[in-house]
């Protein structure tokens, strides 16, 4: 078995600790080693449907999915995810149980990486298949030990579906690989649940070095598996217990990925396109806040510049707000005033808030100006 890992500074990472790990290269985006973070997804559509496919896999894209990951269930996914790699451009994963025919195939059809358990594609002999093609290939492979499959055995010997016997599972898949000179690993240990996750993540940490591919499972829907995984995750990242992540939600794939992108930023790990600030709004608010602010939001979702935009409801707290940030409006009776990188530009209208913040942002951006509830991306 590997060494232990170790606990670093990483200067993109300081205040928190970055545990050292390998790197591995998964479609030439670096994962492990002090390497930015990546946001994954999973696509929701079936796999056999190439157009409603390859059609979300964009909307990914445009989200800033760096990584996603299809499931590949038979013969007929195989064939499907061959014509869905030509047609995009983000690295895939092929997530394969069962049968390690599926995972030469999707292999030979140029997937970028492999999610399987070694333990449950069939025998040794065919596990060292599936080991040399992704070694001839290139090709990662994320062990994924997930609460709600774990070995029967393991389940009595460690009386249930313990963060134990997750680590155990880890370790058994992790020795299979090791034994046929496989180490372009990464490392998942689910649960629906934050503590049991975290544990088991902090237990392999102590073991292995290989990086660690982190979310909390079946976490919910938007609202409730949001919050769950921001918890879960943000405990993980602080102890720099996460090398990429998905947020995983019973939501729109788009949104998994605006949230993780916001629970990196939150730690100060990355940033990516804007940072909309907005007040929960009280008594002393004269405007209509939520409608302005979900607008301004939706908006700017796609707009990659790295800027803040701050969106007050009030006269109190809302100039300073609006002044620290790259934009801002600061409103009160019926009208806002907007500010751009500290300095008045003038007051506008309640109505006509959104339209011209989303208005400056673009031209802060140098891009385009494009109106209220439509993306950048999508102003051609």
């Amino acid at each position: 078995m590997t060494h232990s890992a170790k606990l670093v500074l990483r200067p993109e990472a300081a205040p928190f600790p970055r545990r050292a790990t390998r790197r591995i290269l998964l479609g030439g985006i670096p994962i492990g080693g002090g390497a930015p973070i990546p946001v994954q997804s999973m696509t929701k559509t079936d796999t056999r449907d190439v157009r409603a496919t390859v059609a979300q896999i964009r909307r990914l894209e445009r989200a800033g999915c760096e990584i996603v990951r299809l499931a590949v269930p038979d013969a007929e996914a195989v064939k499907a995810l061959g014509r869905i790699r030509a047609r995009v451009r983000v690295p895939l994963v092929a997530d394969i149980h069962f049968d390690h025919r599926l995972a030469l195939a999707s292999i030979a059809l140029g997937v970028d990486g492999l999610r399987i358990n070694p333990g449950n594609i069939g025998s040794r002999e065919k596990v060292r298949e599936v080991v040399r093609a992704a070694k001839d290939r290139g090709i990662p492979i994320r062990i994924g030990v997930n609460s709600g499959s774990l070995e029967k055995d393991l389940l009595r010997s460690r009386g249930g579906a313990t963060a134990e016997a997750m680590v155990e599972s880890a370790l058994r898949h992790i020795a299979l690989l090791e034994e046929l000179d496989f180490r372009a690993i990464k490392v998942s240990l689910k649960a629906s649940d934050v503590p049991r996750t975290v544990e088991a993540y902090r237990l392999l940490a102590r073991k292995v070095d290989y990086p660690f591919h982190a979310g909390i499972t079946e976490a919910g829907t938007l609202l409730s598996g949001a919050i769950k995984s921001s918890v879960g995750l943000g405990i993980l990242l602080a102890e720099g217990l996460a090398d990429t992540v998905r947020v995983s939600l019973t939501a729109p794939p788009e949104d998994e990925v605006r949230a993780g992108f916001q629970i990196l930023a939150s730690l100060g790990l990355r940033r990516r396109g804007v940072n909309v600030v907005s007040c929960p709004t009280c008594g002393r608010c004269e405007v209509d806040m939520a409608p302005i602010a979900a607008a301004v939001e939706k908006s700017l979702a796609g707009l990659g510049a790295d800027m803040t935009v701050a969106v007050m409801g009030c006269m109190v707290n809302g100039p300073g707000e609006a002044r620290e940030a790259d934009l801002g409006v600061a409103c009160g009776r019926g009208s806002g005033a907007l500010f751009r990188k500290g300095k008045l530009l003038r007051r506008v209208a309640a109505a006509d808030i959104a339209a011209e913040i989303v208005r400056e942002a673009g031209r802060l951006a140098g891009e385009k100006p494009v109106p209220p509830g439509k993306s950048p991306k999508d102003k051609a």
